[in-house]
C-alpha cells in the first residue's frame, strides 16, 4: 500500500495473505485475498497464473505481522482454485478467482468474512473507503511484513477513462479508487486484497472491489482499478 500506515490489529479481519509454495517448502506471500465466507477466499484471477494447482498454495488468516504470525492466525491450505472462465489476461478483464479453503476457518475477533455489497448500494467520492494489504509501500519499493491500510475515494470512470488517464480501458465491471492527486494506492502483493467501503445505512463494510491493476502505484492521473465486486455476484 502506498499512501497508508499500519493498520490497528484485527480492523481488517478478512484480509488473507495468499502464499505459495517455494523451493525448501517455503511458503511467500504472493497476494491478497479476501474472506467472504467460512471457507471462501476471493483474489485477482492474475494471482493465479501459472500457479493452479491448489496444493501448492496456502492461506493466512487472521495474522498482522507476515514474519511473526501470532496465536490468532489460522494457516489452511487450499482444496480447490477457481479462475473466472471469462478472464482475459491481457486487459485484466474478469480479473476474479475463488479458493475454496481445505477446512473452514474459525470465527474469531481477528478472522471474520466481509460482506458482498447489497444490490443497491452504490459507493461515490462521498463512500468512506479503505484499501489494505502487505505489498510495496511504493513503486519498485519494498513489500511490507506488517498490513497497512489506506482511505481512499471512489473516482467515477469518466475521470480514469480520459485520454490523459487509462483512455477507455476501464469498463463497468472494474472500478476507479485512490486520491485525485495520486500518492495513495494498491502496488505489487496487494493484488487480490479489499476495497472495503462503509454503507452509511447500515455501518457494515462492504468488499466494493478487489485489487487488479494500475499504471505504476500511486501516480497522478491513474489510480488503482479494482474489480467492481457487484457484477459478479451470481458468479461468486
Amino acid at each position: 500500500i502506498v499512501g497508508g500506515h499500519d493498520a490497528q490489529i484485527g480492523t481488517w479481519p478478512w484480509s488473507v495473505s495468499l502464499q505459495h509454495r517455494q523451493a525448501w517448502a517455503h511458503f511467500v506471500h504472493i497476494c491478497g485475498g479476501v474472506l467472504i465466507n467460512k471457507d471462501s477466499v476471493l483474489t485477482a484471477a492474475h494471482c493465479i497464473a501459472g500457479r493452479k494447482r491448489p496444493y501448492t498454495w496456502r492461506a493466512v488468516l487472521g495474522t498482522h505481522n507476515l514474519l511473526k504470525l501470532g496465536k490468532h492466525a489460522a494457516r489452511k491450505r487450499v482444496r480447490s482454485i477457481t479462475v473466472h472462465p471469462q478472464y482475459e489476461r491481457e486487459v485484466f478483464e474478469n480479473d476474479i478467482a475463488l479458493l475454496e479453503l481445505a477446512s473452514p476457518v474459525h470465527y474469531s475477533g481477528y478472522i471474520q468474512p466481509i460482506c458482498l455489497p447489497p444490490a443497491d448500494f452504490h459507493p461515490d467520492n462521498q463512500t468512506v473507503c479503505f484499501i489494505s494489504g502487505w505489498g510495496r509501500t511504493k513503486e519498485k519499493g519494498n513489500t511490507s511484513a506488517v498490513l497497512k491500510e489506506a482511505q481512499v475515494e471512489i473516482i467515477p470512470s469518466s475521470n480514469c477513462n480520459s485520454s490523459e488517464a487509462y483512455g477507455g480501458s476501464v469498463n463497468n465491471n472494474m472500478i476507479c479508487a485512490g486520491s485525485r492527486s495520486g500518492g495513495t494506492d494498491t502496488c505489487q502483493g496487494d493484488s487480490g486484497g479489499p476495497l472495503a467501503c462503509s454503507d452509511p445505512r447500515t455501518g457494515k463494510h462492504y468488499l466494493v472491489g478487489i485489487a487488479s491493476f494500475g499504471v505504476g502505484c500511486g501516480r497522478e492521473k491513474f489510480p488503482g482499478i479494482y474489480v467492481r465486486v457487484s457484477q459478479y455476484s451470481s458468479w461468486i
